[in-house]
């Protein structure tokens, strides 16, 4: 236990707490999205079901180092851009979130009465439920498994210590845990912070996909680009609020 008196240790399991946290936005804000499609009573099962899928993918990751480092090695090469398995995964995550972000910004703005068709009967509505329970579900695990392999693969290059990693990850994703519904919920009542929170997802597979053909995009740079249209946005809530306050006085 003499190793918990080590002030490196604890200084090591801050810093890589505090950065899988910021690493998790995007996914906190992808689950609060996708889960918002659901009935109320289902969306803190799935909530903590695909942060629950974070924290295995994650730990299954760190526990098959070896393997993961093996996936920055070059698979083949394209036009002079050696290709590895890492860049597949974040390729396919890339493109799969531009879709998905694409789609749901389809369907706020512009076709919010084709969510879906009302069911014919009480068990044809609870299976339609279920259904997208597990499909939405399916979506998280897809999309965690892209956010965890940068994750792991960051924090294998700041700490050395397994037990620091699995402490920062569990860590980590309990925080998310208890950010995540208070920010969905803000989300959700907000269509227009929605949209915003979609056009991130959006710069963030364009990153996750440029990042796949070596072209590092800092993801400070998408974290001060939505910081600013948040803080424009706030503003305009407020706004709206006043107007609201002043005309029904």
């Amino acid at each position: 236990m003499e190793f918990l008196l080590d002030p490196n240790i604890w200084i090591a399991f801050g810093m890589l707490t505090a950065l899988e946290i910021v690493l998790g936005v995007d996914n906190i804000i992808f689950i609060s999205i996708l889960v918002g499609r659901l009935p109320p009573e289902q969306r803190d099962f799935a909530r903590r079901l695909g942060l629950g899928f974070a924290m295995v993918s994650r730990l299954a990751l760190l526990f098959s180092l070896s393997w993961v480092m093996g996936l920055t090695a070059d698979l083949f090469t394209v036009a002079g851009q050696g290709i590895s398995g890492r860049d597949l995964v974040l390729l396919l995550g890339g493109l799969f979130l531009l879709y998905k972000a694409s789609h749901e910004i389809f369907v706020e703005v512009e076709a919010r009465e084709q969510d879906g068709p009302p069911a014919t009967s009480p068990e044809a509505a609870a299976a339609a439920r279920r259904g997208m329970v597990w499909g939405i579900v399916g979506q998280i695990a897809v999309i965690d498994i892209v956010f965890s392999l940068d994750s792991v693969i960051t924090a294998v290059g700041m700490v050395d210590q397994i037990g620091v990693m699995v402490a920062a990850v569990v860590t980590s994703v309990a925080v998310m845990l208890f950010a995540a519904k208070p920010i969905g919920d803000f989300v959700d009542s907000h269509p227009s912070v929605k949209v915003l929170a979609l056009a991130f997802l959006v710069m963030v597979g364009m990153a996750l996909t440029a990042e796949a053909f070596d072209a590092h995009v800092p993801k400070g740079y998408i974290y001060a680009a939505m910081a600013f249209s948040l803080a424009v946005e706030a503003l305009n809530i407020r706004a709206r609020k006043k107007r609201m306050l002043l005309a029904a006085n």
